[in-house]
């Protein structure tokens, strides 16, 4: 089983929320709509591992720090995005961070 981080993003709520309908009108079975949250949580890990190859630098001041259950999540303040043309500057930002490489016993459930 992958990864279900991003079933938080836009993407992700957006398809909970058309399959949500599509439970209430009766026009799939909440089986089925669990099957394609976990069919978008395998497609959505392969393909920011496979396909994506921009990368950002940033730097910040370190808040707080957790390793739990082979998942780092760090919060930063201060941070500064550089890609090659543009900066961007934010208050503070959370990372999170899960082993791509071994997604098969290490998942939430």
């Amino acid at each position: 089983m992958a990864y279900q981080l991003y079933r938080n993003t836009t993407l992700g709520n957006s398809l909970q929320e058309s399959l949500d309908e599509l439970i209430q009108s009766q026009q799939i079975t909440p089986q089925l709509a669990l099957q394609v949250l976990r069919q978008f949580d395998k497609a959505i890990n392969s393909a920011l591992a496979q396909r994506v190859r921009n990368r950002v630098n940033f730097r910040g001041s370190l808040n707080t720090y957790r390793f739990c259950d082979n998942v780092w999540t760090f919060v930063l303040n201060d941070v500064e995005f550089r890609e090659v043309t543009e900066l961007i500057k934010v208050d503070k930002v959370k990372i999170v961070a899960c082993d791509g490489k071994n997604t098969g016993s290490n998942t939430t459930e």
